[in-house]
């Protein structure tokens, strides 16, 4: 038998942040974003890996160069893009080096500035792995569907945020 003061709370859950429409919690969002970035790096990776034989660290590394003004960028240009160290963006150079995919020189003005350049070899696999990486990135983006702005706008101005300065 129900008493009438319990009928205002019928059906309605004690806990609602499961309910639709509201608001999760701090630890759920940070857990959605650690999860998403993992699982799709390690998806496209893969694949790049596969039909590539790229990482994606290399293809980005490749990405920062191929847009580069004259295809070449300096080894702090390519860190900051790539969000490497010194010594992390000198291994992956050096392993775009050793696949003749790029090479490496000094700048005519500081002799001090080391500078990445993209080799024909190296133009022709980016070409065909941005291809990979963007068709696999777009797709699981549509996943997003008529959220897609409000997403990127929101996590534009988090990262804003969070970056610190060197």
């Amino acid at each position: 038998m129900h008493r009438p003061d319990d009928a205002p709370s019928r059906g309605v859950p004690r806990d609602v942040a499961g309910m639709p429409g509201t608001a999760p919690g701090t630890a759920e969002t940070w857990l959605r974003i650690v999860q998403v970035h993992d699982r799709v790096t390690r998806r496209v990776d893969s694949a790049l890996h596969q039909l590539h034989g790229l990482s994606l660290t290399g293809f980005e590394a490749l990405r920062r160069i191929a847009e580069a003004p004259g295809e070449r960028a300096s080894m702090s240009e390519v860190a900051e893009a790539v969000g490497l160290s010194r010594p992390g963006v000198t291994s992956t150079v050096g392993r775009l080096v050793g696949e003749g995919l790029v090479t490496r020189e000094r700048s005519g003005g500081d002799r001090r500035l080391l500078h990445a350049r993209l080799t024909p070899a190296g133009r022709e696999r980016f070409d065909a792995a941005a291809r990979t990486h963007d068709e696999m990135v777009a797709h699981l983006l549509t996943l997003l569907g008529d959220d897609v702005g409000v997403v990127t706008d929101a996590l534009a101005r988090v990262s804003a945020a969070a970056r610190t300065r060197r």
